[in-house]
Formats: C-alpha cells, sequence, structure tokens
C-alpha cells in the first residue's frame, strides 16, 4: 500500500534559561487543534531494528503534583485499553486495569 496521506502532530516546548520547560503545545491540524497548551506531555516510539522504545517526558515547572498524579493515573488506563486493542489478551488487561485501580487507592486519587 502507498502512502496516501500525511498528518503531522506539532509539539512546541519554550524553555527558560536553565533548559527547563516553560510551556508546552501542541497541534494536530487533522484532530483541530491549534497551538493548544499542555502541562505534561509522554511520547513513546518504537525502534523496531533495535527493538527498544525511545521516549520523551516533559512537564512545565508548574505542574502541579495533584494533577500529575491524575495524569499518569489515566496514561496507565489508557496504555491497558491500548494494549487490549493492541493484542486482545483480556486476562493481561484485566491486570493492568487492578494496577491502575491500586494505583489510585494508594494515591487516593478519589480525594483530590
Amino acid at each position: 500500500m502507498a502512502v496516501v496521506h500525511t498528518s503531522e502532530i506539532k509539539l512546541t516546548v519554550g524553555l527558560d534559561e536553565n533548559r527547563v520547560p516553560e510551556e508546552l503545545k501542541w497541534s494536530a491540524q487533522d484532530g483541530g487543534v491549534q497551538e493548544e497548551d499542555a502541562k505534561a506531555m509522554m511520547l513513546s516510539v518504537w525502534d523496531s531494528k533495535n527493538r527498544e522504545s525511545l521516549k520523551i517526558d516533559l512537564w512545565t515547572k508548574d505542574m502541579p503534583v495533584d494533577e500529575m498524579k491524575m495524569f499518569f493515573h489515566q496514561t496507565l488506563m489508557t496504555m491497558a485499553d491500548t494494549f487490549m486493542k493492541a493484542t486482545q489478551d483480556e486476562k493481561m488487561t484485566a491486570t493492568m486495569k487492578d494496577f491502575c485501580d491500586y494505583f489510585a487507592e494508594k494515591l487516593e486519587l478519589d480525594k483530590l
């Protein structure tokens, strides 16, 4: 199959004098997103040649800790859903979601 369309997702990171993120913005024209603010991001890509994941994790210095905890919990939940879509492994997906419940309980996310 030939590529018939390309789509671009753009991340812009504003840094302070010490190269610490001050602001994050993202755009995805096909999704109708243009220069939207964000406080944190995680990006993972699979390098099949080296059989390893490569990642970029960034957050602004004003990202509140309670929001970071929620961000992690929601990201873990999304990873479990994506794992299910990719593998159809219901047993491991359930195990991952059990961990997400444990994670939320230990961080007392229901109280945030």
